[in-house]
């Protein structure tokens, strides 16, 4: 178990809020503004940029645990910067807090949380299926 502040694996993503972002298109709302599945999938998409470059060959992660705040609406056309830092690592398990916010204007933070994330062999992992 290590505390990952020495050294945190990070990666910021920015996406722009389409229509097929929105709660109304992704089942979650009837609002035309993020989706907070969508936020979700973008936060997770960061945690797996910011562990992809230590992963050893033939590896990949899975995620296994999600905490997430959606505190901010974001309309179509939005900018939303994503990011996501290690904050404990113990093992192949690693557990990162994210935050998104508005780019341009205010910056307005519209989401934060935390996932966590496994690191397992690929082959293995799908071999265990069926």
């Amino acid at each position: 178990m290590t505390d990952a502040s020495s050294n945190p694996l990070t990666a910021t993503l920015t996406f722009t809020v389409a229509e097929d972002d929105t709660a109304l298109a992704v089942g979650s709302g009837t609002l035309p503004v993020l989706g907070t599945p969508r936020l979700l999938a973008w936060c997770e998409a960061a945690t797996c940029a910011a562990l992809e470059p230590a992963l050893p060959v033939g590896s990949t992660s899975v995620g296994t645990r999600v905490a997430l705040e959606h505190t901010g609406a974001s309309p179509v056309g939005q900018q939303v910067e994503v990011s996501a830092s290690t904050t404990y690592v113990d093992g192949r398990l690693h557990r990162f807090t994210v935050a998104a916010r508005h780019l341009g204007g205010n910056g307005k933070v519209v989401g934060t949380g935390e996932v966590t994330r496994v690191v397992v062999d690929a082959e293995k992992f799908l071999s265990r299926l069926g």
